[in-house]
């Protein structure tokens, strides 16, 4: 049951919109059941520039790898990049490699960036094994090219998955 409080308020000015003022009786319902929320409106940041993992999120519901034509993802952090050749459709990875993997890093012992460039290099024999003769997008995932996203792509492009 909601218990009922009048309140009063008078106006001083008596030329308040150009009449005398009365006092004016407010109800005010106070229960139990019944909680106000303030309501709070936040500004979208960025509104003017998106961040790029946000683009990179809505490019990969635009391209969709198959068996023949895979999506190339590329991630590449502080100090490592990894690679994957992603089929979609049969939700399934037909190539992963990275420069953490001793198979690329120790036959002879090499930098980062020339680890990067034989992960490139193991990618274009796995595609000759697949038979896979192009990819259907290259997906740096919102991420800049810096030196070993430069070594990495030199080596593809010269088996012609991306334009030189």
């Amino acid at each position: 049951m909601a218990l009922l409080n009048v309140s009063t308020v008078q106006l001083r000015s008596p030329n308040l919109f150009g009449i005398y003022s009365t006092p004016f009786n407010f109800l005010r319902v106070q229960s139990r059941n019944l909680t106000l929320k303030s309501l709070v409106i936040r500004a979208r940041g960025n509104t003017r520039k998106e961040s790029p993992k946000i683009r990179n999120r809505r490019i990969q519901k635009k391209y969709n790898g198959t068996p023949t034509r895979p999506r190339l993802s590329v991630f590449c952090s502080d100090k490592q990049l990894y690679a994957t050749l992603v089929d979609d459709q049969n939700k399934k990875c037909l190539f992963y490699g990275s420069t953490l993997q001793k198979s690329i890093r120790e036959n002879p012992p090499c930098s980062t960036i020339e680890a990067a460039k034989r992960v490139g290099e193991e990618l274009i024999k796995t595609c000759n094994d697949l038979n896979i003769k192009e990819i259907s997008s290259y997906d740096r995932n919102g991420l800049a090219r810096g030196e070993r996203m430069l070594a990495f792509e030199i080596a593809i492009s010269s088996y012609g998955f991306l334009p030189r």
